[in-house]
């Protein structure tokens, strides 16, 4: 088995359970907490988390791909850094979030996501991998001064760098929509507009001024390193920007490249600690 289907298999099945974290799974540990909490608007829906670590350290809040599932950040909940609370939540459509519905709009996704942030004055520390980059980006536009730092793994941002299969138009059509499982049928939906909703974020990016944290693996075939170059043009106020190049890596940095994201966080973490 080639590196790039074992990685593409490993990542499958996380997304699935069929695969436990290193640590072992979440379920039943008491140092792991599931919560919901209710996001109104447009979603008008639960939102479901895990929860872990310090309740009074620095949030980190970890935004999965696409599909994808809380459960899928097992190592970081079971381990969580010192002195940080670690939250990850089922984004909405996935998992058990709600709605029954695919939400493919960055702003809905954002109010789920912002639905997390502290409410007694700290911030937040941010990370979001794939797609979830996207959906970060947009909480700090909309919600900056709740922002502490970003962490963008893998993440896609450049809509010139979306591409869509014939395949995925076909798998929208009916019979074969109501043949995908639900993550599938809704990671097809929000993939099919993601172009679209990037274009809508980009004159925005200029706005977000957290300090930033990069990582990519070079060998990411599934969302281009060519995204770095765009963050570094249109991410052009944040405070300061790190750049972490994974040589060889691939998309599923949150699995292969631990060691590498966790130094991200404790960087992101940093940064956003007031002097």
């Amino acid at each position: 088995m080639n590196p790039a289907t074992r990685s593409a298999l490993t990542v499958m099945l996380h997304t699935v359970g069929l695969k436990r974290a290193r640590h072992g799974p979440v379920s039943g540990r008491a140092d792991v907490r599931r919560g919901s909490v209710r996001v109104g608007g447009s979603l008008n829906t639960e939102i479901s988390f895990l929860r872990s670590g310090d309740p009074k350290g620095v949030r980190i809040i970890l935004v999965h791909g696409t599909p994808g599932k809380a459960e899928g950040w097992s190592d970081y909940l079971l381990d969580p850094p010192v002195g940080c609370e670690v939250v990850a939540l089922d984004r909405p459509g996935f998992a058990q979030s709600g709605p029954s519905r695919p939400v493919h709009d960055l702003t809905g996704q954002a109010a789920a996501v912002a639905a997390l942030l502290p409410e007694d004055g700290r911030r937040a520390v941010l990370l979001g991998h794939s797609l979830g980059g996207a959906v970060v980006a947009q909480v700090a536009v909309n919600w900056p001064e709740r922002v502490a730092s970003l962490v963008f793994l893998a993440a896609a941002l450049d809509p010139a760098l979306e591409r869509v299969h014939a395949l995925q138009r076909l798998a929208e059509r009916q019979p074969f929509q109501t043949l995908l499982p639900r993550s599938l049928r809704h990671s097809n939906h929000e993939l099919l507009r993601f172009q679209e909703e990037l274009e809508a974020l980009a004159p925005q990016l200029h706005s977000v001024e957290a300090p930033t944290v990069v990582v990519h693996g070079t060998h990411d075939d599934l969302v281009p390193y060519a995204n770095v170059y765009y963050m570094q043009h249109m991410l052009c106020s944040v405070a300061r920007m790190h750049i972490e190049t994974v040589d060889g890596g691939d998309h599923f940095l949150p699995w292969n490249a631990q060691a590498t994201v966790r130094r991200a966080l404790g960087l992101a973490v940093n940064a956003g600690v007031p002097a």
